[in-house]
């Protein structure tokens, strides 16, 4: 298996491409040598924050810091050629208009591949479903529902294109989602598609632009005056977009504001709901207050607020919010030199989560640090490494 380089070892070869010192790098980073050199060398994981302000420093996309996360790129190479496709012939699909009820079964085989985090799986049928479900809307004209679908699919690839370290398809893929939105004349489809536009500019480390995209997308989703669980399910959504790019952006006030308005939404459902491709209940808030705490750089509160969670974990919510509230747990664990809990942290992960965990760039940088701090005796260490392709 080849060893794939790190975000540290990335910053590192394209700083000295450019003939640029560390001091100059962590200067125009704002942070301080001791700390870039750590990330360089393996001491300290890259963070969000970290890889968008050096990618703004070198000028280079993040994906181009956090790298290829499959140690066998193969297999996925050839499905996001596949769905880059579809994704491009969004107006001629070549796929005839299925039976009503091979359409239905179809569109929910993707939300649960995408809500149990099979995005293997996922991505070998998102193709000719999108031709499928694209061709029913057409033929449908302009029937609302039918475009609605289309436009959840789309949801269903932008994770996909996302997970997999696509910025570019994953961008395609919010302009055809927006696309079909459009044709529904539904504000719940459209406030679901800026969604995923504020998560493109997530990716890329522009926080600043994507909570202006979350924050107008609230304010005319809340100007359609709707109501009932799928209303609350997709505003509280959006403000939990906007935690993540507030507190990433280091703004303690709009963080604060979107997490208040999101407890109280989450007060109005009774369970944590999926809707549109969105999960949004008390407990899912819960662990994005978590992950703001370590994003806030306050990972001892962020400890002490997980301590009951992992003995009694929110119900109602799918892998990919357990699995990512393990690797937030293990982020929080190795900032407060717990490596045993953050390697335990990310064992759980991996057992609830594998596809998501072994190609996330945080469990990938918890885990190359731990790796790196003299535990690579550890068995279940050197497994979880093999796994992600940080050692052969």
């Amino acid at each position: 298996m080849e060893k794939k380089p790190t975000p540290g070892e990335n910053i590192a070869v394209l700083r000295k491409v450019r003939g640029m010192g560390q001091a100059k790098l962590c200067r125009e980073m704002g942070i301080t040598l001791s700390y870039l050199s750590k990330i360089e060398t393996g001491l300290r994981p890259a963070t969000p924050t970290v890889v968008a302000s050096a990618a703004k420093a070198l000028h280079v996309t993040t994906a181009r810091i956090n790298g290829e996360p499959f140690s066998d790129p193969s297999e996925q190479a050839d499905l996001i050629q596949e769905l880059r496709g579809a994704v491009r012939r969004h107006t001629l699909p070549s796929e005839d208009t299925p039976s009503r009820e091979d359409l239905a079964a179809g569109l929910e085989e993707a939300a649960r591949l995408r809500a149990g985090t099979k995005y293997l799986e996922l991505a070998r049928k998102l193709p000719t479903l999108l031709g499928q479900a694209t061709a029913t809307a057409m033929d449908a004209g302009g029937d609302a529902v039918a475009w609605g679908q289309v436009a959840d699919l789309y949801g269903c690839a932008y994770t996909v294109a996302h997970r997999f370290g696509q910025p570019d398809l994953a961008d395609m893929i919010v302009s055809r989602q927006q696309w079909a939105a459009s044709r529904t004349w539904n504000p719940t489809a459209e406030a679901a598609a800026a969604w995923n536009e504020a998560g493109t500019h997530q990716s890329a480390g522009a926080y600043g632009d994507g909570l202006a995209i979350v924050e107008r997308a609230i304010s005319q989703y809340e100007n359609a005056r709707g109501e009932g669980p799928e209303y609350v399910t997709v505003l509280g959504a959006l403000h939990l977009r906007g935690v993540v790019l507030a507190s990433r952006q280091k703004e303690e006030t709009a963080t604060r504001s979107h997490l208040l308005r999101a407890k109280g939404l989450s007060a109005q459902l009774p369970r944590d709901l999926l809707q549109h491709n969105l999960t949004f209940g008390a407990g899912n808030t819960a662990l994005y207050e978590l992950a703001a705490l370590v994003e806030m750089e306050q990972p001892h509160k962020a400890v002490e607020m997980a301590a009951p969670m992992l003995k009694n974990m929110p119900v109602g919510l799918g892998p990919g919010r357990i699995g990512r509230f393990y690797i937030d747990v293990a982020r929080a664990s190795l900032a407060v030199k717990d490596l045993a809990g953050a390697e335990a942290a990310l064992r759980r992960a991996f057992e609830v989560s594998p596809q998501m965990t072994e190609i996330h760039p945080m469990s990938r940088e918890v885990l190359r640090v731990l790796f790196v701090m003299h535990q690579r005796t550890r068995p279940s260490l050197m497994a979880m490494a093999k796994r992600t392709g940080l050692t052969k």
